[in-house]
């Protein structure tokens, strides 16, 4: 039908009739100007795309009235303008496209009606692991071995940019996926079948909302959920309520973008903004580059929100100028966001809509900090470094503890690497890397760690040569400017050479460290650390030999390697003695705000950004003799390792079985609180003792050409036994970190995996008990598929972190919470019971359902489906069998 609102189309511009865009303001109504700017983009989007059926009017006045309606649960469907794909959650849905063409041409359908019909990018950044470094040619070396290991996926990936449509990949080696949607995907409005509107996005990657920085509303979804959006799906969210960030004030000359956000992170952490839009405002926020704002959205997630927008001002037209954007693009994209009301001028406080709540920062009460040991909001000022580690060594076993002894606090261990004498102790830095989209993407720190190194070079000092350093760019375009301005030299001598342009350090593909280091901390049973610039650093993430992880800026990354160790107060201790035995302060080698500023006017420039862009998508020679075969369906390799048919749509029919309740489930794991993506299904490498190895090595496989289990998504064989994998998994079962559980009907101790194939040898439907955010960290899909191959039919937690409970939904995982005063220590629960869970025929969102004990006990959860939609999507036994009903019908 007709779109209702089809009477606000009109030119943009008198000279281009043909080009038209929705005026919003011509709704004339008065509530459109008291909304938040990223309402006003959900807003955008419901009248564009209004057709009654998907969308319809009464979407559109929910989203205008907002004020009422944000804390009322009310649905509406979004439909973003295009979606990002990273390789690690690329390659599964690229399996699932081609496993569901299969299962639309079983049903008797059209195969290819599976095709993205939403524009989607796919950057190849999470594969490039760590395995040289300190050398001229690691670079070289990582790429290369890169390509051997994962020859096949990229194979198969370059399949699906031919079979599919409106799919483009951006190959291996270019960039990390969140800097190169800022520096070069990003279109800020689109200009699409004639039509302008905003861009905006959702992406298989939980740091999709760095480009919030940019002003594009994004954030990241469930892969599952993405794929859906892909063909055709609106996402249907909740409205969310809107916190207003109001920043002021100017941060002090030493203080770097890093220090702010790790200070939001732990603020916003304390208001509480899950399942919320964050947005910022305030005279503060013109103080801040693009990049400084891309940082802060980027860590997103790990405040917990859902989207944390920056709307659109002059700062952001000058970034698209500087980064070599079309100067028409430029002219037509100021020119729609004045015309619509999404321009901002954070100085004028009569553009400042209504929000939820109101908070705020002055930005000069920020000092320099870290975050650690085990989480990113766990933010200690750089002067407490030094007593909170020491503390933590001593803590009870959590987020701050270690429960180390007291009168082991002083362990060392003596050993040799290139025959020179070393010791390890508690607190040693062994990994010390400039890594992650959060801070790469930002000239203001990637060059004040070039200038650190410069004077730290300068002035004698140097790394030990057992710590593994590393710098893993986010574009080709940061080593342009390291080397135009005379940094990278320095950086090169201190260890820190360039050995990759991919996500490395941050997702765990940190490779190997010296065996003599491996041995050492054993040996000890030393908390060694590791110091990073990346925005993730759960434990058992970054490397297994690394109990401690700390994020950083990338200049304080630097300084503790030269140090060698967490366990200094820089203000009071020397970083290092000069040969000539002067004492070298942090404070002698910090560059100023002002030296870094003029660096950066004078060496990042547009040419850069358009030399390193406009040949992007050709520039790997391997990628490009890459042959790929070009049939529209898939031929599977059963001789393959990587790549495998799934059993996600085995055996589906046309007609749907009403939903059944879960009878006599046993408790496959019981956990406690912040349960990540990470425990659930790793994505770094693949332990010789677990059931993923003992699969690969009957495959025929050796040890080294393993790979990680990030790699291997496209094999749910693999993925399957890798669930729940982690090493750091802690199991009340077990009182004790192991990736195993216990058997219950004989009490044995087993692998989690072998545990859970027994169970369904069976016939026994599996549940998992947790505390509070169960699923947080990376927006993960077979954090969900894992546990459905294992025949978990239902979780049950105190809370959940928003992708992750999507994920579980997308799957046909019941998503359960306890009621509110409610846990699993109130209910004396132990995990031992068996538990019947009553689902009724007819369901509704979040409706209380009854659970049953095999002891006798009873209690009320609630089921977290949370739209209709979700439901919808239950009833199918999944999204993606939703998907294939409705294209084998059309």
């Amino acid at each position: 039908m007709t779109n209702p609102f089809a009477h606000l189309l009109e030119p943009l511009d008198p000279q281009s009739p043909e080009h038209h865009f929705y005026n919003l303001t011509k709704l004339d109504d008065p509530r459109y100007a008291c909304l938040p700017f990223s309402i006003r983009v959900l807003l955008e989007s419901a009248v564009r795309n209004c057709d009654e059926f998907l969308v319809k009017r009464a979407d559109v006045e929910s989203i205008l009235d907002w004020q009422h309606t944000q804390t009322q649960s009310v649905e509406v469907p979004f439909r973003p303008a295009r979606v990002i794909l990273q390789d690690f959650t690329g390659v599964p849905a690229v399996v699932d496209f081609a496993a569901m063409r299969d299962a639309v041409k079983a049903l008797g359908g059209d195969p290819e009606q599976i095709n993205p019909i939403c524009p989607a990018d796919l950057v190849i950044d999470h594969s490039i692991q760590v395995d040289f470094n300190r050398k001229s040619d690691s670079l070289q070396k990582n790429q290369d071995l890169e390509f051997d290991r994962n020859r096949e996926r990229f194979q198969f990936l370059k399949w699906g940019s031919k079979a599919f449509r409106n799919m483009r990949i951006i190959p291996p080696g270019s960039g990390i996926v969140h800097q190169v949607n800022l520096e070069y995907l990003a279109r800020v409005v689109f200009q699409r079948d004639g039509l302008y509107y905003p861009d905006s996005l959702v992406g298989t990657d939980s740091h999709t909302t760095m480009i919030d920085g940019l002003g594009v509303l994004g954030w990241g979804v469930g892969g599952i959920e993405a794929e859906a959006v892909m063909l055709g799906q609106p996402i249907s969210m909740v409205l969310p309520e809107v916190i207003g960030y109001q920043l002021q004030g100017t941060p002090d000359t030493l203080i770097t973008s890093t220090d702010i956000v790790l200070t939001i992170t732990k603020h916003l952490r304390q208001v509480g903004v899950v399942g919320k839009f964050v947005e910022f405002f305030g005279a503060g926020v013109a103080q801040l580059s693009i990049a400084d704002r891309a940082t802060i959205a980027n860590m997103c997630p790990e405040y917990g929100a859902t989207a944390a927008f920056f709307p659109v001002d002059t700062v952001s037209i000058h970034f698209l100028q500087q980064t070599g954007r079309d100067p028409e693009k430029l002219r037509y994209i100021t020119q729609y966001l004045k015309a619509v009301g999404m321009f901002r001028d954070y100085s004028d406080e009569t553009q400042d809509p209504k929000y939820t709540q109101v908070v705020g920062l002055d930005l000069g009460s920020v000092v320099p900090c870290c975050s650690g040991p085990k989480r990113p909001q766990d933010r200690v000022p750089v002067a407490d470094m030094k007593a909170d580690f020491q503390q933590c060594l001593g803590n009870p076993q959590g987020f701050k503890g270690f429960n180390v002894a007291a009168d082991r606090h002083g362990e060392s261990v003596e050993f040799q690497y290139n025959g020179v004498d070393y010791s390890l102790s508690h607190g040693s830095v062994v990994i010390a890397a400039i890594t992650s989209c959060t801070n790469t993407s930002n000239p203001s720190v990637m060059l004040g760690a070039g200038l650190l190194a410069k004077k730290a070079i300068e002035l004698g000092l140097s790394v030990k040569p057992y710590i593994k350093t590393s710098l893993s760019p986010g574009s080709g375009v940061v080593t342009y400017y390291l080397k135009e301005s005379g940094v990278m030299d320095y950086l090169s001598q201190l260890g820190f050479e360039v050995v990759g342009y991919g996500c490395m350090t941050c997702i765990g593909n940190s490779g190997p460290l010296p065996e003599p280091v491996v041995e050492s901390i054993t040996k000890g049973d030393l908390v060694a650390v590791g110091i990073l610039s990346g925005n993730r650093n759960f434990e058992g993430r970054v490397h297994p030999n690394t109990r401690a992880n700390y994020l950083a800026s990338p200049p304080l990354v630097i300084a503790y390697a030269i140090a060698g160790t967490i366990c200094i107060d820089f203000e009071k201790e020397p970083i290092a003695v000069t040969g000539e035995g002067k004492e070298v302060f942090l404070r002698d080698i910090w560059p100023t705000r002002e030296e870094i500023q003029s660096v950066e006017r004078q060496f990042v420039i547009p040419a850069m950004f358009k030399e390193v862009y406009d040949k992007i998508e050709n520039v790997n020679e391997r990628w490009n003799s890459l042959v790929a075969p070009s049939d529209k369906l898939y031929t599977w390799d059963p001789k393959s390792t990587y790549i495998k048919s799934p059993p996600f749509f085995e055996g589906l029919t046309r007609e749907l079985k009403n939903p059944e309740s879960i009878s006599d489930a046993y408790v496959l794991l019981n956990f406690g609180d912040s349960v990540t993506t990470d425990h659930i299904s790793p994505a770094g490498n693949i332990a010789r003792n677990s059931p993923a190895a003992r699969y690969l090595t009957s495959r025929g496989l050796t040890p080294r050409e393993f790979n990680s289990y990030g790699s291997r998504r496209g094999n749910d064989a693999v993925m399957a036994r890798g669930t729940f994998a982690n090493i750091r998994l802690l199991n009340k079962f077990l009182g004790k970190q192991a990736p195993k559980t216990l058997y219950l009907p004989t009490g044995e101790t087993m692998d989690v995996f072998d545990a859970a194939e027994r169970y369904q040898e069976e016939g026994r439907p599996l549940l998992v008990l947790a505390g509070k955010e169960y699923g947080s960290g990376s927006s993960r899909d077979w954090a969900a598929k894992g546990p459905f191959l294992l025949g978990i039919k239902a979780v049950l937690a105190e809370s959940y972190e928003r992708i992750h409970r999507s994920n579980l939904v997308g799957m046909g995982i019941i998503p359960l919470e306890y009621l509110p005063e409610q846990t699993a220590t109130t209910l004396g629960l132990t995990g031992h019971e068996r538990y019947t869970i009553l689902i009724p025929t007819l369901i509704t969102p979040r409706m209380l359902v009854d659970v049953k004990l095999d002891t006798g006990k009873s209690f009320q959860v609630r089921m977290r489906f949370d739209t209709d939609v979700e439901l919808t999507y239950f009833r199918h036994g999944g999204i993606l069998n939703y998907m294939i009903r409705k294209m084998a019908d059309q």
